[in-house]
């Protein structure tokens, strides 16, 4: 492939790799990861609320990976309330996968932006065959995309950005995250959730994702050959040098 043509490739790659830096860097300090709805139980059974009378008893509440804001309602008002996950929440969450969640978000974001100066590096600069060179995009598009893990004949494969989504679903669906903040030191009312759904942030994160994928196929399309892959003639030349031992 022309000289130009490279350039250009890694210059697309590169520019996807920084809005996407930008887009997880802006998503981990956003409330806007999971919006809720929860039912104050204790109200509604006090008064046998059904239909459009529960209405009275629904609360609402969005939030990210450090804060957010909500409203509970139990038949006597609104009550807005706020969310801090640090420090407030560490004795009522799973603090070991929120703190993994946002780790794996703060290392998808800095081997993005290595991933972003490389293809400019490589667009612009004189990479040599070294992780300065195409194996390091490969690396780098990898380890936000995929991280692998070498076995005898298989790879096993793990995601920096769907690390993220995964923990962080396991978070709000198995350990019932949003349960427990609408919970939190209310010893009176018990609420239930009633509904959950992911939001702005946590699709970015799904998007940043893919893109890495994409990159890897723009390196490809640029006309290097993937890790680890040995084209026809290499294999020849092995076997018949072989041959010759």
């Amino acid at each position: 492939m022309p000289s130009q043509q490279k350039k250009v490739i890694f210059c697309m790659a590169g520019a996807l790799s920084f809005v996407c830096a930008f887009g997880v860097v802006t998503a981990l300090g956003t409330p806007l990861w999971i919006k809720a709805t929860f039912l104050c139980k204790t109200g509604a059974l006090l008064v046998n609320a059904s239909g459009q009378e529960l209405d009275k008893f629904m609360g609402e509440m969005q939030y990210g990976l450090f804060h957010g804001e909500g409203v509970r309602q139990c038949g006597l008002g609104a009550r807005p309330f706020r969310i801090l996950f640090f420090p407030d929440l560490l004795k009522a969450i799973p603090v070991s996968i929120h703190v993994n969640v946002v780790l794996f978000s703060v290392i998808l974001i800095v081997s993005t932006l290595v991933g972003t100066a490389f293809f400019m590096y490589n667009a612009f600069g004189k990479p040599f065959e070294t992780l300065h060179g195409p194996l390091g995009l490969y690396l780098l598009s990898f380890i936000s995309a995929a991280l692998w893990l070498p076995g005898p004949r298989k790879c096993a494969q793990g995601s920096c950005g769907c690390l993220v989504m995964i923990l962080f679903a396991s978070e709000v669906k198995i350990h019932h995250l949003s349960e427990k903040i609408a919970n939190y030191k209310e010893g009176t009312y018990v609420y239930k959730t009633q509904s959950e759904k992911y939001t702005t942030s946590f699709w970015v994160v799904f998007i940043c994702f893919s893109v890495h994928f994409l990159n890897g196929l723009l390196i490809r399309l640029a006309g290097f050959q993937f890790p680890f892959a040995k084209s026809k003639d290499t294999e020849t030349t092995n076997v018949a040098a072989d041959l010759m031992y």
